[in-house]
């Protein structure tokens, strides 16, 4: 995931210069159809069962997932292509974004698994 959004730019940037934001004491994964930096992550399915999911992360420079992610949906949420990272489960503000290697594909109830170590976070 080597994009950040324009939230989370500003953030780190106070946090060089000693200005001590709130960090997230938390991060939820979410899947859409696309992102910018701007938005972070966008069009996350609706009425579809889907929610984002809580991540943690562990690693001494690349952090990567400890756990499986998965999302359950109970209906077709179509064609999903990116991911991106949130410091709430619903609203709250977008930290980063990226296109899945694979798209997935949600035609109908089923989920869609991120494995551990599947999702990787570097500075770029």
């Amino acid at each position: 995931m080597p994009d950040l959004t324009d939230y989370a730019k500003n953030l780190l940037g106070r946090a060089l210069c000693a200005r001590a934001p709130a960090m997230p004491t938390a991060v939820y994964l979410g899947l859409g159809t696309g992102g910018s930096d701007a938005t972070g992550l966008t069009g996350e399915p609706t009425g579809t069962g889907y929610a984002r999911q809580r991540v943690t992360f562990s690693g001494t420079g690349a952090q990567q997932n400890t756990d499986a992610v998965t999302f359950t949906f109970a209906a077709s949420a179509g064609t999903l292509t990116h991911v991106g990272l949130f410091d709430a489960v619903s609203g709250g503000n977008a930290l980063t974004w990226s296109a899945l290697s694979q798209a997935a594909a949600v035609t109908g109830a089923g989920t869609v698994t991120i494995n551990p170590a599947g999702l990787v976070l570097t500075a770029s």
